[in-house]
C-alpha cells in the first residue's frame, strides 16, 4: 500500500541484545509517546495517542529480526493505523476521481479550460495532501526507524539521537 514503508538493515548486535535494547522503553517524538513491546515474538512500536486532542495519522511499526551469521538482519515495517487510514484513502480516491473526470472530459471533447482547472485543482489538493503526510505521518515513520537503527548499530550517534528526541 502507499502508506506502508519498509526499511532493511544489518546490525552487528545479536538478536537477543537488540530486543533487550528495544524492549520496555519509550520513545518521545513531537511530544507523543511511542511504547515498544513484544507481541507473539515480534517487536511492536505503538503510539499512545489517547490524550491527543488533534487529529493525527500515526504509524504502527513492526520490527522483525533474523540472525544471519553473527549479524542480525532487521526489517522495520511501518503501517498506518486502521483508525487513521480512512481520511487519507478518501483523499486519494477523490484525487483519482478528479483526474479521471478531467481525462474523460478531454476524451469527449470538453472545454480545455475546464480540463486544466480540474487538473490544477487535483494537483493542488494532492500536493497539499503529500506535504501534510511528509510533515506528519512520514516524519513519525522516519524518526521511529532512526531510533531502531540507532539501537541496532551498537554505536550512539549524537546526530541520530538529536533527531529522535525532537
Amino acid at each position: 500500500m502507499f502508506f506502508t514503508k519498509t526499511h532493511n538493515f544489518n546490525s552487528p548486535v545479536s538478536k537477543a541484545d537488540l530486543k533487550k535494547r528495544l524492549m520496555g522503553s519509550h520513545v518521545k517524538i513531537h511530544n507523543l509517546d511511542f511504547e515498544i513491546m513484544e507481541r507473539e515474538g515480534d517487536v511492536l512500536i505503538i503510539p499512545h495517542a489517547e490524550q491527543e486532542e488533534s487529529i493525527k495519522t500515526l504509524p504502527i511499526t513492526h520490527v522483525d529480526m533474523t540472525e544471519q551469521g553473527g549479524k542480525t538482519k532487521v526489517k522495520v515495517t511501518s503501517k498506518m493505523r486502521k483508525v487513521d487510514s480512512g481520511g487519507p484513502q478518501l483523499i486519494l480516491i477523490f484525487c483519482i476521481f478528479i483526474f479521471l473526470a478531467a481525462f474523460v472530459l478531454r476524451l469527449v471533447g470538453g472545454d480545455w479550460n475546464v480540463t486544466f482547472i480540474l487538473l490544477g485543482a487535483d494537483f493542488l489538493i494532492f500536493s497539499f495532501f503529500l506535504y501534510r503526510l511528509q510533515k506528519g505521518y512520514f516524519d513519525y515513520v522516519r524518526k521511529v526507524r532512526a531510533y531502531v537503527v540507532e539501537k541496532g548499530d551498537g554505536l550512539v550517534s549524537s546526530s541520530m539521537h538529536a533527531q529522535v528526541a525532537i
